[in-house]
C-alpha cells in the first residue's frame, strides 16, 4: 500500500487566488494512496520545505507530489528536500497549479477541481513511480567561444584564468568586434581602442586560450561536458607562422577600391588586408572574391612581395575537430542595411549615413582621421540631424522592439560633433529619451545643456534633397505640434540593431532556441539570462539582444562563471529521466525486433546496437542500447519503437496510463 503526501502551495496569491487550495487539500485526502494531505502559503520557503521533511520522516512516506508552479523553476528544490528526509529524489513529482490551472482559468469550482484533477494524476503516477540514481558523465574541461566581440573575449579571459583550456574563434580576420569600430563610448567618452586593445592583445597572448580567428562552427553533436564540435578554419592563403605583419604585401596590392566592412563602407581596402591597424592576429589575409589571381589566375605581386614566402595559393579550408565540455556563444548583432530606409534616402544619398559610419568618421584610425567630413564631398557639416528609432519600435518595418543602445550612442554623437566643429548645429529627433543605466540621464543632460544639442520630439516623415542640402521634415510633438523642416549638411540614422546574418542556421546547428526575431533565447529571462534551452551551452552580449558595453561584459562573465561552475566538478550529475530498452532476465530476452528505426529516428545519435550472446560465444540477436550519456530524454524513439520496446524512466506507458484512467474514474 502506498504512502504519498500531498503538499498543495498557495504559492502566494498566484494560485490561491482562483483555486481553493484548502478544499484540494481535504479532498486529495481521500484518494487511495494518500497518507498526508497539508496546504501551505510558500511551500518553496524554508519552512515549507520543513513540512515536507517532518512528513517524509513522521509518516514513512514512499512519495512525494507537490502542487504548486513551475516544475522548471522549482522540481530540484523539492526533490533535494526528499533526498535530505532520505526519500529518493525521482518519487517526488510536481503538479504545475500555477501555469496549468490558476493563470489560465478564472476563480471558481471548476478551477479548484481542475486543480484537484491535475493533483490525482500525479498521485496516479508517483504510484508507480521507482526509484532512480543520478547518472554521472566525465566532464572534457575545455570551454569553446563562438565570436570574438568584447563579450568573447571577457568570457574567454574569465574562464581561462579559471585555469581552463579556451577555444575562441571568429569568423573575421580579427578579433575586437563591433566595439573595435568605436571612437568613444558612453557615458564616459573614454577611448574605445585605449580599454579594448589590451584586452584583445591578452586573449592573443594567454596560455590558456587557442585563437582562431577567420573560423566558424561546422557543426556540434554531444552533450553538456562532452560536446564534439567541428571548427571550419577557412583559408587564409597567408601562412601566418612564416609571416611577420610588415605589410609590404597590402601596400603593393592592385586591388585597392573594395569597400572596407571596418570602415562600413567608407573607406577602401586591398584584397590582401588586414582589417584595422591594432587587429589581433595583425598578418593579413587574402579576400579570394575580390584578389586578381583567384579571379583571372594573374597577378601575385603579393608574393613577389613578401619577405618571407608566406603565401599560401593552394591553401584549402581545414576542418578542426575539438572536444569540449561547455561553449559560451557570443555572435553579436548587426544594424539594418541600406534597403531598410528609403523615406530616409539611405543608400540613396551619400550623406545619409548610419551611426556605426559615423562612428568610423569621429574615429582617428577612421576615413577621415577623425573630422567629421561629408562623405559627398569632404567637407565638413555645419548642420547636421541626428533620427533615432530608425528602423526600432516600428511595427510596420516588423522591428517592435527598442533597440536599448541608440538613444545613448545619438547623444554621444551629437556631443562629438559638437566637440569636433565648434561653430556647427546638431538636432535630434526621438520619440522618447531611453537613459536606462548608472549616468546615463545624466549623460543625456549633459548633451543638452552643456553642448546645445537640439532635441526635437517626432518622428521624421521623409528626407530629401534639394539644392544640395538635404531637407528632413518632421513635426514636434512636444511643443507646437506643428510640421519641422530642417536644412541639413548631414543626416545620421540610429539604425535598428538586428541579429546577425546567419544565426538562425547557428541555432539550429548548435540545438538552441531563438526569437521571431533570430536573437538566440535563454531559458529563463529572470532566473536563468546567460543559460539557453540546451544544457552546456550559454549565452553572452547581443546574440541575445541589443545590449551596451557594461552590460556585454557583466553578462560575459555571467557565463563564464557558469563555465567555471560547471568544471569545478569531475564528474556531471545528470538526471536519469531517459530511454532504456526491454532487457528482462534472463539477458538473452528482448522484446526489440531490431529494425532500429529509434537509431535513425534519435536526434542526440544516443541508441547503439548491441550483440546478444550466448553461453558459446555466438551471437543470438543484435539489439538497440540507450548510451545513457547522450540520451536527453526526448522520447522520438519511443515514438518510433514499432515493438513498444523502449520506455522513458519516469515516463513509462505504464505511469502515463496510470495518469489519464484517473481523470477517467472520476
Amino acid at each position: 500500500m502506498s504512502k504519498i503526501g500531498v503538499f498543495i502551495c498557495h504559492c502566494g496569491e498566484n494560485i490561491s487566488a482562483t483555486v481553493d487550495c484548502e478544499k484540494v487539500a481535504q479532498e486529495i485526502r481521500k484518494v487511495e494512496g494518500v497518507e498526508y494531505a497539508i496546504d501551505y502559503k510558500y511551500m518553496c520557503s524554508d519552512p515549507g520545505q520543513t513540512l515536507i521533511k517532518d512528513a517524509i520522516k513522521e509518516h514513512h512516506l514512499d512519495g512525494v507530489v507537490v502542487g504548486s508552479c513551475s516544475p522548471r523553476m522549482h522540481e530540484p528544490t523539492f526533490r533535494k528536500a526528499c533526498a535530505e528526509a532520505g526519500l529518493n529524489p525521482f518519487l517526488c513529482e510536481m503538479a504545475n497549479l500555477r501555469e496549468h490551472c490558476s493563470w489560465v482559468h478564472e476563480k471558481g469550482e471548476a478551477t479548484t477541481e481542475k486543480a484537484f484533477d491535475l493533483v490525482k494524476m500525479l498521485v496516479e503516477k508517483v504510484k508507480r513511480n521507482k526509484p532512480l540514481d543520478s547518472i554521472k558523465v566525465p566532464i572534457t574541461k575545455k570551454a569553446l567561444v563562438i565570436g570574438g566581440g568584447i563579450a568573447g573575449i571577457q568570457a574567454s579571459l574569465d574562464i581561462a584564468n579559471t585555469g581552463h583550456q579556451v577555444i575562441l574563434i571568429e569568423k573575421d580576420p580579427s578579433i575586437g568586434g563591433h566595439m573595435s569600430q568605436l571612437s568613444e563610448t558612453f557615458p564616459t567618452l573614454d577611448c574605445s581602442q585605449c580599454i579594448l586593445t589590451p584586452r584583445m592583445v591578452e586573449v592573443a597572448q594567454h596560455p590558456n586560450i587557442t585563437l582562431y580567428t577567420y573560423a566558424e562552427l561546422e557543426s556540434l553533436e554531444g552533450f553538456i561536458g562532452n560536446f564534439t564540435a567541428k571548427i571550419r578554419l577557412k583559408a587564409k592563403s597567408v601562412d601566418h607562422k612564416k609571416c611577420t605583419g610588415c605589410g609590404a604585401c597590402f601596400q603593393k596590392c592592385p586591388q585597392k577600391r573594395i569597400p572596407s566592412e571596418f570602415n562600413a563602407g567608407l573607406g577602401t581596402r586591398t584584397a590582401i588586408y588586414v582589417p584595422f591597424p591594432q587587429a589581433v592576429p595583425n598578418k593579413p589575409v587574402i579576400d579570394r572574391e575580390h584578389c586578381n589571381y583567384y579571379k583571372r589566375g594573374k597577378c601575385k605581386i603579393c608574393e613577389a612581395t613578401c619577405p618571407t614566402g608566406a603565401i599560401e595559393w593552394d591553401k584549402e579550408d581545414e576542418i578542426l575537430t575539438e572536444q569540449v565540455g561547455a561553449i559560451v556563444v557570443t555572435t553579436g548583432f548587426n544594424v539594418k542595411g541600406t534597403d531598410f530606409f528609403p523615406e530616409y534616402g539611405y543608400g540613396q544619398y551619400k550623406d545619409v549615413i548610419t551611426g556605426l559610419q559615423f562612428e568610423r568618421l569621429a574615429s582617428a584610425s577612421g576615413p577621415t582621421l577623425g573630422e567629421i567630413r561629408r562623405p559627398s564631398d569632404g567637407t565638413i557639416p555645419k548642420k547636421i540631424v541626428f533620427i533615432a528609432c530608425a528602423g526600432s519600435r516600428d511595427e510596420a518595418k516588423g522591428i517592435p522592439y527598442c533597440s536599448k543602445i541608440c538613444c545613448m550612442y545619438t547623444a554621444k554623437h551629437a556631443m562629438l560633433y559638437q566637440h569636433k566643429v565648434h561653430d556647427g548645429e546638431s538636432t535630434v529627433f526621438y520619440m522618447d529619451i531611453r537613459a536606462g543605466g548608472k549616468n546615463y540621464e545624466e549623460f543625456v543632460r549633459r548633451a543638452i545643456e552643456e553642448d546645445h544639442v537640439n532635441y526635437v520630439r517626432g518622428r521624421v516623415a521623409r528626407v530629401y534633397e534639394k539644392n544640395g542640402k538635404l531637407i528632413v521634415k518632421g513635426v514636434d510633438t512636444l511643443l507646437s505640434g506643428e510640421q519641422v523642416e530642417i536644412e541639413a549638411d548631414m543626416v545620421v540614422l540610429a539604425t535598428a540593431g538586428v541579429s546577425n546574418c546567419g544565426a538562425e542556421q547557428l541555432a539550429q546547428k548548435m540545438h538552441i532556441s531563438y526569437d521571431p526575431y533570430h536573437f538566440f533565447a535563454e531559458a529563463h529571462p529572470k532566473l536563468k539570462p546567460v543559460e539557453t534551452n540546451t544544457a552546456g551551452i550559454f549565452l553572452a552580449g547581443a546574440c541575445q539582444a541589443p545590449k551596451d558595453i557594461p552590460e556585454t561584459v557583466g553578462m560575459a562573465s555571467g557565463a563564464a562563471v557558469k563555465v567555471a561552475g560547471l568544471f569545478s566538478n569531475n564528474e556531471l550529475v545528470r538526471e536519469p529521466l531517459i530511454a532504456v530498452v526491454n532487457r528482462s532476465a534472463p539477458p538473452v530476452f528482448s522484446t526489440c525486433v531490431s529494425c532500429f528505426m529509434c537509431q535513425t529516428a534519435c536526434p542526440y545519435n544516443a541508441i547503439e546496437r548491441e550483440e546478444i550472446k550466448g553461453r558459446d560465444g555466438k551471437v543470438i540477436k543484435t539489439v538497440a542500447k540507450v548510451n545513457p550519456g547522450l540520451c536527453q530524454g526526448c522520447g522520438t524513439c519511443v515514438a518510433f519503437c514499432r515493438s513498444k520496446s523502449i520506455d522513458i524512466q519516469g515516463y513509462s506507458n505504464e505511469q502515463m496510463f496510470a495518469e489519464v484512467m484517473s481523470l477517467l474514474n472520476h
